[in-house]
C-alpha cells in the first residue's frame, strides 16, 4: 500500500485538498451564521480557523494558547465561549474521549457524528453515525437528542509504519 501524501491532510484518512476543505467550512459557517442571525465574531471565526488547520482534535487550552499568542485573548472564558458557540451552531464537535474539539466535516447538515481516532498520530476522521439505536429508542418511547460515537485505533498511515 502506498503512503499517503502528508502534505494533504487526511479527511476520513484519505488525501484531499485541505485548503478547499477549510474554505468550504468557513464559507458554510459565514452563510449559516447570517441565515441564523447570530454573530460570527472575529474570535469565533479564528477559533474555527485554528480547528480547521488540521484534522486533529485540540483542547481548549491549546486553542487559548493560540488566541493569546495572536493577541485575541488570554483568559479561559474567551476560548470556552467561542468553542461553546461553535458547538451550539454545529461547526465544531467535542470529542469526549480526548476532552478536545474538532471542526465538523459537514456543518451544513444536522447529523450524529462518529469519530475514528488514531491512537498513534492523533488524527481524527469523522463519519455520519449509523443509528441502530434509533429503532430501539423509538419502540421504547425514548427520544434521542444527541449521539456521538468514538472509536480508537490506527489510521492507514500508522498501520503501515507498524507493518514490516
Amino acid at each position: 500500500m502506498a503512503r499517503h501524501d502528508k502534505s494533504a491532510t487526511p479527511l476520513g484518512f484519505a488525501a484531499h485538498d485541505h485548503t478547499a476543505c477549510q474554505s468550504r467550512a468557513l464559507a458554510t459557517a459565514d452563510q449559516l451564521c447570517a441565515a441564523r442571525r447570530v454573530q460570527f465574531t472575529p474570535v469565533r471565526r479564528r477559533v474555527l480557523e485554528i480547528l480547521l488547520e488540521s484534522h486533529e482534535a485540540l483542547g481548549a487550552y491549546d486553542v487559548l494558547a493560540r488566541l493569546n499568542a495572536e493577541g485575541l485573548g488570554s483568559k479561559p472564558p474567551v476560548a470556552y465561549r467561542a468553542l461553546a458557540f461553535l458547538v451550539d451552531q454545529g461547526f465544531v464537535h467535542r470529542i469526549e474521549r480526548l476532552n478536545a474539539f474538532i471542526a465538523c466535516a459537514d456543518p451544513s447538515h444536522d447529523h450524529s457524528p462518529a469519530f475514528m481516532i488514531c491512537r498513534a498520530c492523533g488524527t481524527v476522521a469523522e463519519a455520519h453515525a449509523q443509528m441502530p439505536l434509533g429503532d430501539s429508542a423509538a419502540r421504547s418511547g425514548f427520544q434521542i437528542e444527541q449521539t456521538v460515537i468514538e472509536a480508537e485505533g490506527l489510521c492507514p498511515d500508522c498501520q503501515e509504519v507498524r507493518t514490516p
